[in-house]
């Protein structure tokens, strides 16, 4: 465990013995304090390793795009604007 500073700018160095350097990360707000998670460069490629998919990455997509446009349609039913 590091303790690390955060500047008036709201921006924090990362101590180089953690070994994150170059990457990005998610960042969740938990009260007093946030969890850092660094995403792997290829994330696809990573979650490959511990969630396998039966169905191609398109199928998924156009699944989740038809979800995604059929739960828009019903809010805004729902707000009686449609």
């Amino acid at each position: 465990m590091s303790v690390v500073e955060i500047d008036e700018r709201g921006r924090m160095t990362i101590p180089k013995e953690i070994g994150i350097r170059k990457s990005k990360a998610i960042v969740i707000p938990a009260g007093t304090f946030f969890i850092t998670i660094p995403l792997a460069k290829n994330p696809e490629k990573e979650a490959e390793k511990w969630l396998p998919a039966s169905r191609e990455r398109k199928d998924l997509k156009g699944q989740a795009e038809k979800l995604a446009k059929e739960e828009a349609v019903s809010r805004t039913k729902r707000r009686q604007l449609l």
